[in-house]
């Protein structure tokens, strides 16, 4: 069927008179369908897309409210701001072959229209495979990204949010940055508390601590861009060794302690000081901390309500990202 589907798109990104003749899903994918193709003549693409019946995540009201720095990254109009504002700082994400808004097919009525790209399939593996199999040829790797990261932590914007709002001239929810993680880590503790008992029973604890923590964070006016997830599966590894961003839906202006936060949860302390920043606030990364390993607990017990796939790798993130959330608190 999605083979079906994939057909025309397929043969517009790719010209040539070729066929497609396979289209395999990719996994990781857990918001948006991801599939290499592959046409007669052993030409490749990855297309992206875009459709409720390719997202695992149940719904969840507020998941299309774009002024939400932290509603769900879906969709073509979310990727194609993102890959213009990194792609404009040097940094490297797939090239864009070829879009398709669900509007644009038949007004939208047609079975099976979703928004589509159709992207450039890199050679390679992912930093974190190439981590996994040997770190000293990631090193350089490493570098590279790091360069990228500096370029992205040097453009600024005074506002914070989505690159699609903040650079279409819009505005977010909430006071601050930190106010918004706050917001959103006391509804991953709410999230989390109705389905472990462990959490239920240090609610209060963490309540506090995360109030606390968010108290002593003093206001801040410029925002940088960030990735949002930039764990190593987010970063494909080009045939010439320079890193290549995935997943960049979620890219935003914020904080850039909230990245980094995620780069040292994601990475070995040896791999993490090729992308380490200069005058990190450390009360941010305090509350950003604690925030993350809430939502890592949250987040995977959420996707478990559903028929995800890959249930016993998501059951141990959560388990794994409780047990640290726990010692945060001192409740371990």
């Amino acid at each position: 069927m999605v083979r079906e589907l994939l057909a025309g798109a397929a043969r517009a990104a790719l010209g040539g008179g070729r066929r497609l003749e396979a289209a395999r899903r990719l996994a990781g994918g857990s918001k948006k369908g991801v599939y290499r193709l592959l046409m007669d003549d052993g030409t490749t693409a990855i297309a992206y897309r875009w459709d409720r019946s390719e997202n695992y995540w149940p719904a969840a009201e507020g998941d299309e409210d774009l002024a939400d720095p932290f509603s769900p990254g879906l969709g073509l109009d979310l990727f194609e701001a993102a890959h213009a504002r990194l792609d404009g700082l040097g940094v490297r994400v797939p090239a864009i072959r070829f879009v398709e808004r669900a509007g644009n097919r038949d007004g939208g009525s047609a079975p099976g229209a979703a928004d589509l790209a159709i992207v450039e399939d890199v050679p390679g593996e992912s930093l974190e495979r190439l981590l996994a199999r040997d770190r000293r040829a990631a090193a350089p790797v490493l570098a590279r990204l790091g360069e990228a990261l500096g370029a992205m932590r040097g453009h600024r914007a005074s506002g914070y949010g989505k690159v699609a709002v903040v650079d279409g001239g819009g505005a977010s929810h909430g006071p601050s940055c930190e106010g918004v993680v706050l917001d959103r880590a006391l509804r991953d503790l709410a999230e989390a508390a109705a389905r472990d008992p462990r959490i239920a029973g240090a609610r209060d604890r963490f309540a506090e601590r995360l109030r606390g923590l968010a108290a002593a964070v003093r206001p801040r006016a410029e925002y940088a861009v960030v990735h949002g997830e930039l764990g190593p599966d987010h970063v494909l590894v080009d045939a010439d060794g320079h890193p290549v961003l995935i997943d960049i839906e979620g890219a935003m202006y914020f904080d850039v302690e909230w990245e980094h936060v995620f780069l040292r949860i994601r990475l070995h302390e040896a791999d993490y000081r090729s992308l380490a920043a200069d005058a990190l606030d450390e009360d941010r990364l305090a509350l950003y901390a604690l925030a993350q390993r809430l939502s890592l607990t949250a987040g995977p017990l959420r996707l478990l309500d559903g028929d995800f796939p890959a249930r016993e790798a998501m059951a141990g993130i959560a388990e794994y990202n409780l047990q640290q959330a726990l010692q945060l608190v001192g409740d371990r």
